[in-house]
């Protein structure tokens, strides 16, 4: 059964009420859930606003979803009594998305919906996505992707940061509130690297393998057989106080030599490349 929202005051109370709104104004909604702080709320606001019957989450299923994640999403949708289903998604099949150029997230994104789609459709309902504000500032192509097919940003549309989400997610009682921000394998590979399943094992492995450890954020960023990890500053003492495990894990997934980033974790990292190079041929064409 999905928890109920503890009382609360102020801000995150209007904002509340704002997606409550929102999603009411969509009547019946299929979420794209990953399991993770974004979209694990906004598939428990979802169903708090509509009820069961109204709320459909779907879990895209490719090489590019770690699989420990799927179980915690089938997990999260036993625990709350949602209604859900998984959806293979085919962007390994795109030489757009296996070129892994800065358009990669639109083309994965395209294929997220293309797959939601036809759920949708006979239900008369509207994919909604769980993004937020914060994540506008970013370089998503992904986002366009999904507004061409019609998918719309509930938590955007209501007003939530990032912050408000987790706020949000632990009045209700959520697990997810404090979850660590995940990303699509494929994230970890810097732009040009091709996209392929062999990779996208490797990189799997090895964060499962540190995860194993306690290291819960985590990034291990794929450089052929060099793998950088990002590990959240605080845990650093942590990763020389375990050396030994660590280059154990990471050589095991298939690396042979292992570093450290003494920056640690940074969200969207290899996005700064894209900063300093600015757009591409092809992102200027698709503008």
């Amino acid at each position: 059964m999905a928890p109920t929202a503890k009382a609360g005051g102020g801000a995150i109370d209007n904002k509340m009420a704002a997606l409550d709104d929102r999603l009411r104004s969509l009547g019946r909604v299929v979420v794209a859930f990953s399991g993770g702080a974004d979209s694990a709320f906004l598939a428990w606001a979802a169903i708090r606003s509509l009820g069961h019957r109204m709320v459909l989450a779907a879990t895209a299923v490719s090489p590019s979803l770690a699989p420990e994640e799927l179980d915690d999403c089938r997990l999260l949708a036993h625990e709350w009594g949602m209604r859900w289903c998984q959806v293979a998604t085919a962007e390994m099949s795109d030489p757009a998305y296996e070129a892994n150029d800065m358009l990669r997230c639109y083309h994965c994104k395209g294929h997220l919906l293309d797959a939601l789609g036809p759920l949708a459709g006979p239900l008369s309902a509207t994919v909604v996505l769980g993004v937020n504000i914060d994540d506008l500032g970013d370089h998503r192509p992904g986002q366009q992707a999904a507004i061409e097919r019609g998918a719309v940003f509930p938590l955007v549309d209501a007003g939530f940061t990032k912050a408000d989400v987790r706020e949000a997610s632990r009045r209700a009682g959520l697990r997810t509130w404090d979850k660590p921000a995940g990303a699509c394998l494929a994230s970890r590979l810097p732009y040009g690297t091709p996209v392929t399943l062999g990779t996208l094992t490797t990189v799997g492995r090895a964060e499962s393998g540190l995860r194993a450890l306690g290291f819960r954020q985590v990034r291990v960023r794929h450089y052929g057989d060099l793998a950088r990890i990002e590990i959240e500053v605080a845990d650093i003492p942590r990763v020389v106080e375990y050396r030994e495990d660590v280059i154990a894990v990471v050589r095991r997934a298939g690396y042979r030599y292992v570093t450290l980033d003494l920056e640690g974790f940074r969200s969207g990292n290899l996005n700064q490349a894209l900063v300093m190079a600015g757009p591409s041929p092809a992102e200027r064409q698709a503008r």
